[in-house]
């Protein structure tokens, strides 16, 4: 009796420390956000993939992906997201949006390409700040062994930089040109992506599922972290101006998600920070609740006023 105690005892231990690591590993808790739905990473795996912006669309579109989670409309069933190329000589911003209803769409995301020499190019993906809370820039942040990478001389370093060429190494990105997908839409012959799909008029192959739990999907899109970093500057310049005038907004999507997108920002805070030689940066720290907390704080809040 006694070593069936000890070993139950052993076993909750066990539990309880497996549990306590799972929350506090970064990522595990839900903002509670949208965004929370949709991996940014992973579709920047699924566009890595792709051999064209058409296949990209495919990709993001499959089940077993589990790049899109998302319901927006609240209907119980998930959101198609098309994909809509807007280019303008050498720099591309595809659109991914999802489908809301026959008279609103949501962008929950643009990927932004340019050309930057013969076989250079590069691209960022910026989650929509409907969706995310806040524009969230993701980009590839290393390529295997046959990638290439571009330092800020925009000179072209076989399998990433030389460290013992510099003493402090410059920024790196990597060079997306020989992604499929890419040289695809820099072909002479690409006519521009524009998906034909709407609102009830979907491609035959295409049948939404219901959504995951979030603590259910979110250990599939994990693996996709691997390769991709985000960052807080632009580098995407002139895709990211084609962009701007074109992004598209939903109201009922704001509408339902508003407590939870100004629960977030309020929580984000910005210090300057002073260094020794006088250079100032600016620090953004966001401080990210469970739902019952943001409650228990609101009521709070409330009682005080």
């Amino acid at each position: 009796m006694k070593i069936t105690r000890y070993i139950l005892g052993l076993l909750m231990g066990l539990a309880v420390t497996l549990v306590s690591q799972a929350q506090n590993q970064p990522g595990m808790d839900s903002t509670g956000l949208p965004g929370d739905n949709f991996s940014l990473q992973g579709a920047l795996a699924m566009f890595e993939k792709a051999g064209s912006p058409e296949e990209f669309e495919k990709l993001l579109n499959a089940e077993n992906n589990h790049v899109n989670n998302l319901d927006l409309n609240g209907d119980g069933e998930i959101d198609y997201i098309r994909v809509i190329d807007n280019s303008k000589k050498d720099a591309h911003a595809f659109v991914l949006q999802a489908v809301i209803s026959e008279t609103e769409s949501q962008d929950i995301a643009v990927i932004e390409l340019e050309k930057t020499g013969d076989t250079t190019a590069v691209l960022q993906i910026i989650g929509d700040e409907d969706i995310y809370g806040e524009k969230v820039i993701v980009e590839p942040g290393d390529g295997g062994d046959d990638a290439a990478f571009i330092d800020n001389t925009n000179m072209s370093i076989a399998h990433g930089p030389d460290a013992d060429g510099y003493t402090a190494p410059p920024a790196v990105i990597v060079n997306v040109w020989f992604w499929p997908s890419v040289r695809f839409v820099y072909a002479p012959a690409y006519v521009v992506w524009r998906s034909p799909w709407r609102w009830h008029y979907y491609p035959g192959w295409w049948r939404p599922w219901r959504p995951f739990a979030w603590h259910v999907w979110h250990p599939f899109h994990r693996p996709y972290y691997a390769h991709c970093a985000i960052v807080r500057t632009h580098r995407v310049l002139v895709a990211h101006r084609i962009y701007a005038p074109v992004r598209v907004s939903s109201v009922t999507v704001r509408t339902r998600n508003a407590a939870a997108i100004n629960g977030y920002r309020v929580t984000r805070t910005r210090t300057t920070i002073t260094g020794p030689r006088g250079n100032k940066a600016t620090r953004t720290r966001t401080t990210v609740t469970r739902p019952r907390e943001r409650e228990r704080r609101e009521t709070i809040r409330r009682r005080r006023d």
